[in-house]
């Protein structure tokens, strides 16, 4: 019995950081443009917050272009994926 919830414990854990991996981007890049874009309107809090709005990766895309159409910032298609792999690996955590 302990090694079956051994086993599965470890199987849930190289599951999610393979998935985390298989997101496209560099989240290095994204952490790096974060930190000089988007903290300049907001912090961390707005990620962390228990009423976001933010609901799947899908949502995070919109809300990264919606970010930068606000700010009147353009973002490239790489830089929005960079973005998104951070925040996913950082604060969300979606599949």
């Amino acid at each position: 019995m302990t090694k079956s919830l051994l086993l599965l414990s470890a199987l849930t854990v190289l599951s999610a950081s393979a998935h985390a991996a298989a997101l496209p981007g560099d989240a290095a890049a994204g952490k790096k443009l974060h930190d000089t874009a988007c903290m300049s309107c907001h912090n961390d809090s707005v990620y962390t917050r228990k009423d976001r709005h933010i609901t799947d990766l899908d949502g995070l895309r919109e809300q990264m272009n919606a970010c930068g159409h606000m700010s009147n910032v353009t973002l490239s298609k790489e830089q929005v994926t960079n973005l998104v792999k951070y925040l996913n690996e950082e604060f969300y955590h979606f599949k």
